[in-house]
């Protein structure tokens, strides 16, 4: 049995901070952030909006996609680093508020990398038979994480959320391959206290690195080639370090997905929500092949080979 995505949502705020907002903020200029970046804008999310509410959102919108009732949930699994409070988990806040009354709930904290991590987990509930329906969430309030007067990190980050229904799909669909990783040792270069606080000389040479080889890496062992790939769909961290992963991969410019421009980094939520504008805009078919890859804080990694369709 194959664990695959069966429907996705997402929930981008209302608010929209641009790089000229910026200027007017900290000594920084709309050159200098995309020339570095790529990223041109992002979403705030309001003093009465927190992490809970858009990851309720997201869900809600990938409940009614994949066309199933929210107490057919068994689990839910929320992929942040910033949740509402250090307990109840967001799971359990969204628990509630969706109707999810028959599902388990956890968080998981592995940063940009989070949303890896959380439906690698939850493939492996559906694969052994033990659910049937698994709630993946990516969420993130980091702009309450970031000091706005480290022009470094500030001009980086945004908010918003991005949800998936795992479930089984049919042979040779979903799931295909997968990797995920950790070097502790890497720790000191990407980390909060009371704000973000990152190296970004040495969080770039990591994610330039690591990237590409765990795109490699999960299609080796799909036994699948570059060739084969229809879509990247990396963490929108940088524009220069997922350009480098595309080159690994030997893609033209049109099989990566790009958001980082309108969204900025929104960590565990990037992913899916990249995944939904491409798949609103109509570029994702079925069968095709589509490689998830991920870097955060940790440092961690994942990756996934997958072939869309259930």
């Amino acid at each position: 049995m194959n664990a695959g995505i069966w429907g996705m949502g997402r929930y981008i705020p209302e608010n929209v901070l641009t790089n000229a907002d910026l200027e007017k903020k900290m000594d920084t200029s709309d050159e200098w952030i995309r020339t570095r970046t790529g990223i041109e804008e992002r979403r705030i999310a309001g003093d009465d909006i927190d992490t809970s509410y858009m990851a309720m959102k997201a869900a809600e919108k990938a409940i009614e996609n994949a066309g199933i009732h929210p107490e057919e949930i068994d689990l839910i699994i929320t992929a942040t680093v910033t949740p509402d409070y250090r307990f109840p988990s967001v799971s359990c806040l969204i628990q509630q508020e969706i109707g999810a009354v028959n599902a388990a709930a956890m968080d998981i904290s592995a940063a940009c990398a989070g949303f890896m991590y959380a439906i690698i987990t939850g493939k492996q509930f559906v694969e052994t038979g033990t659910y049937k329906h698994i709630l993946v969430i990516g969420a993130e309030k980091l702009s309450k994480s970031v000091d706005w007067e480290d022009r470094n990190t500030a001009v980086l980050f945004g908010d918003g959320a991005g949800a998936a229904i795992l479930g089984p799909v049919a042979d040779g669909r979903g799931i295909l391959s997968f990797e995920l990783g950790a070097d502790g040792r890497g720790a000191k270069h990407l980390y909060q206290d009371e704000y973000v606080k990152m190296n970004g000389r040495e969080v770039f040479k990591f994610a330039v690195r690591q990237m590409g080889e765990s795109a490699i890496n999960v299609l080796e062992k799909a036994g699948l080639t570059k060739d084969d790939v229809d879509f990247l769909m990396p963490h929108q961290a940088n524009i220069r370090i997922m350009e480098s992963s595309r080159e690994r991969l030997g893609l033209s410019p049109e099989k990566m997905s790009v958001t980082i421009n309108q969204f900025g980094n929104t960590s565990s939520a990037s992913i899916p929500i990249t995944f939904v504008e491409e798949l609103e805009k109509g570029k994702i078919k079925e069968d095709d092949v589509i490689v998830m890859v991920g870097f955060g804080g940790g440092l961690t990694w994942g990756a996934i080979a997958m072939k869309w369709g259930r």
